[in-house]
């Protein structure tokens, strides 16, 4: 290989910074003036102090020279290590010095003297990385999060809300327990902790903003000593047991916070729900044209929703059609969607379904007028996109009712209980007059007569989350922990 003598020296094991003050150090170590080292390579004092400086990047003829001059090797000199603390804190000032930080906040960069003191350059930096971080909150604006979760709702479109890699874990851990399938028990729940290095706490005293806390130190999962009406003893286990399984790591943004959200809940469904077992049943009904969400609740002891969520998962991968899923609120706002079968859910300009107000002739906001809430509500309804047939239920929560469906084309309806419903609407929610505006007569009456005084929906300060776990107090968090820790 010819080596050009002029050349640049390569950054790869050591960038201009970090050369310069090994040449610094070396030759305040051998007792040189910056002057003595000019002399010695004959170049300028200038010129040295610009490499030692890191604003000029040595060529390979000079370093040679330098390293001559101050008896070491080049490969010495070209070390990616500083020589000490001191340099390893002048190269991270000064390389944050030129970043976009610095620079967004007008400050210009300053030399590092000799008398500049070390606890000087820890504050800047720290003072640098809290500025940062406050930064990342910021950024973590409702267009961040609608954006984020439209990206994800597309991921779990490619996927066909399948992910078998989660499916695998969910596996492996219950072939861990020697779980022979069918429902999960508390029991188990418990040995799959076990089996993952926890001891089960209940306590009294959880932090307000959690529904659990590990203790990873000491291997303790603390849990809440009331169960909420309707709850489920087993998901909280298997909740906080997810995220060790995965082997999440605290997130970065909250796109990754969702992330990892998304794939806790679907872990948990997939504990609870296995694959193999589920899928085999499913395929036996819909070989009797017998499909049916509460029936799938009923063989795991799952709520709704998780049995409604877990049949989006399987459905297209093991039975072989689409199907989309909504939670609504019962002020109409949607709260959680997927669909991979071209239904047309409202949407804002950023392609977000969440926070839009579903449609009122739509199955989901329909139901909440049904008198009849022990059994499930079933409707067809005709779309731009065609006709679609939906199963709801309404479920009560501490944010208020809920409604959850499942949907599916109308040539995927021969498949389901409940396809020989008479009930009909008609969903024109892609034109604005279709319900998002009330009918003309009552607008001119009272448009310019009311003033609603409006509620702001948890959900839209849940867009705007704070810190690495949006909402949780970390002071209640690690007091909590240090007054529970085993001595």
């Amino acid at each position: 290989m010819t080596i050009i003598e002029d050349a640049p020296v390569d950054g790869d094991a050591a960038d201009a910074l970090t050369i310069g003050r090994r040449v610094r150090q070396l030759r305040v170590a051998r007792g040189m003036t910056l002057d003595d080292l000019a002399s010695a390579v004959s170049r300028a004092p200038s010129q040295l102090s610009m490499i030692e400086t890191g604003k000029r990047e040595p060529k390979l003829t000079l370093l040679q020279a330098i390293a001559r001059a101050l008896g070491t090797t080049i490969d010495a000199l070209l070390e990616a290590e500083p020589l000490d603390e001191r340099a390893t804190l002048e190269i991270a000032v000064e390389r944050a010095m030129k970043g976009p930080t610095f620079q967004s906040l007008g400050i210009e960069p300053f030399r590092i003297g000799k008398a500049v003191p070390d606890e000087v350059l820890r504050t800047v930096l720290r003072l640098q990385g809290e500025v940062e971080r406050l930064n990342d909150e910021r950024s973590a604006t409702p267009e961040e999060a609608r954006r984020a979760n439209v990206e994800l709702r597309h991921l779990m479109r490619r996927q066909d809300n399948y992910f078998p890699e989660l499916e695998d874990h969910a596996q492996r851990i219950l072939a861990a327990v020697d779980h022979p399938g069918g429902p999960l028990t508390q029991r188990t729940a418990s040995e799959i902790a076990a089996h993952l290095g926890f001891s089960l706490h209940y306590v009294s005293d959880l932090p307000q903003s959690t529904r659990s806390v590990a203790d990873i130190r000491h291997g303790r999962l603390y849990l809440s000593s009331t169960v909420p009406h309707r709850g489920d003893s087993r998901t909280p286990v298997l909740q906080a047991l997810a995220s060790r399984i995965l082997g999440h790591a605290e997130p970065r943004s909250y796109a990754e916070f969702l992330r990892q959200r998304v794939e806790t809940n679907y872990l948990v469904g997939a504990m609870m729900v296995p694959e193999a077992h589920a899928a085999a049943a499913l395929q036996e009904a819909k070989s009797r044209r017998a499909l049916s969400i509460e029936d799938l609740r009923d063989a795991y002891s799952v709520s709704y929703e998780t049995a409604a969520h877990r049949f989006t998962n399987l459905a297209t991968r093991h039975l072989d059609f689409p199907v989309h899923f909504l939670k609504v609120h019962e002020s109409g706002t949607i709260t959680k969607a997927y669909e991979n079968d071209d239904v047309n859910f409202p949407a804002d300009r950023f392609g977000s379904i969440e926070g839009q107000l579903c449609c009122r002739k739509w199955t989901s906001r329909v139901v909440f007028d049904i008198p009849d809430k022990f059994n499930p509500y079933y409707q067809y309804t005709d779309t731009g996109n065609g006709t679609y047939w939906c199963t709801a239920r309404v479920e009560a929560s501490s944010e208020g009712s809920h409604s959850v469906s499942v949907g599916v084309r109308f040539d995927d309806t021969k498949w389901f209980i409940g396809r020989e419903t008479t009930n009909r609407g008609v969903s024109r929610h892609s034109v604005e007059v279709c319900c998002r505006r009330p009918p003309e007569d009552l607008e001119s009456q009272w448009r310019d007569q009311a003033w609603p005084n409006v509620r702001t929906p948890r959900t839209l300060l849940a867009t705007l989350p704070t810190g690495a776990f949006p909402g949780v107090d970390t002071t209640d968090l690690y007091e909590f922990l240090e007054a529970h820790a085993p001595e």
